[in-house]
């Protein structure tokens, strides 16, 4: 009897390691080294090195102009549509070098969504946008594209108000509704990271709400990093924190470290609501 005890213990102990080391072992899904970015001879980037996990979330927290959403933008590679742009550095995104030529931006894009400040849904039904992405990547079968639809949506946590109107044109919805339209859009295309660039921040209160109970649960499925000027915010739904300032990070760490015992200074001085 007492040697069952003790395999048993011996057993539970190993199940406990084993369940540590997953937790150590978490994947990044992006790795970058040394990012420099210039918009002509402005540089908006300094020497950015910072890992990001997979399915947390990781926000970017610092003052107006301090280089937060040109920093991920350069994670999709959006900061390239501007023509003056020049950058140094590597960026990878699951092992693959986001900058080398051989690497398809497209292919990058379908798997790095983005959801801008304001909502920007397209002038067109509810359901249209939703399957836009879908229908661009070659899929034309109505039962599947309905499909889509229904996850897309309940995803987004937008199903059940939208379900009976999805014919409907999108611009009848509200701020908040449309923002979480936008993210079913993302989400139709089935990305593997969801770029956020203060997506609350012209939203009222509720609407803001519910997009943070909305990011807490698709870390499940997906990779978050999200701009924020809100501190509540980024300490409420974020895993990870970095504090940006003057194009540098200043600091990166867990977020309850990052507002309850920072080690730099100025970090320490921002989340404190000395400047910013």
């Amino acid at each position: 009897m007492q040697s069952e005890k003790k395999r048993d213990t011996m057993l539970q102990t190993e199940d406990n390691r084993s369940t540590n080391q997953v937790k150590k072992e978490t994947s990044n899904v992006y790795k970058v080294d040394k990012l420099n970015l210039w918009y002509g001879k402005d540089q908006a980037l300094k020497d950015i090195t910072l890992d990001i996990p997979e399915k947390t979330v990781t926000a970017i927290i610092g003052p107006s102009g301090c280089g937060k959403s040109t920093f991920i933008k350069t994670l999709n590679r959006l900061t390239e549509m501007v023509p003056i742009v020049k950058t140094s550095g590597e960026v990878y995104y699951r092992d693959n070098n986001i900058f080398n030529k051989k690497f398809s931006v497209e292919k990058l894009r379908t798997k790095v969504g983005m959801v801008f400040q304001k909502p920007n849904p397209f002038p067109k039904s509810i359901y249209e946008n939703v399957v836009y992405g879908p229908r661009i990547h070659g899929i034309k079968d109505k039962k599947v594209l309905d499909e889509i639809v229904e996850r897309s949506l309940k995803d987004a946590a937008l199903w059940d108000e939208v379900k009976d109107r999805l014919k409907e044109n999108a611009f009848g919805l509200s701020g908040g509704q449309q923002q979480r339209l936008c993210i079913a859009r993302c989400l139709a295309i089935e990305p593997d990271v969801l770029l956020m660039d203060e997506p609350t921040s012209a939203l009222d209160p509720i609407s803001t709400l519910k997009i943070e109970e909305l990011v807490q649960e698709l870390k499940k499925k997906y990779s978050i990093i999200i701009v924020t000027h809100n501190m509540q915010q980024a300490g409420r739904i974020s895993d990870r924190t970095a504090f940006f300032l003057n194009g540098e990070v200043v600091e990166y760490d867990d977020t309850s470290n990052i507002f309850s015992s920072p080690q730099d200074q100025r970090t320490e001085d921002y989340v404190s609501g000395r400047f910013g």
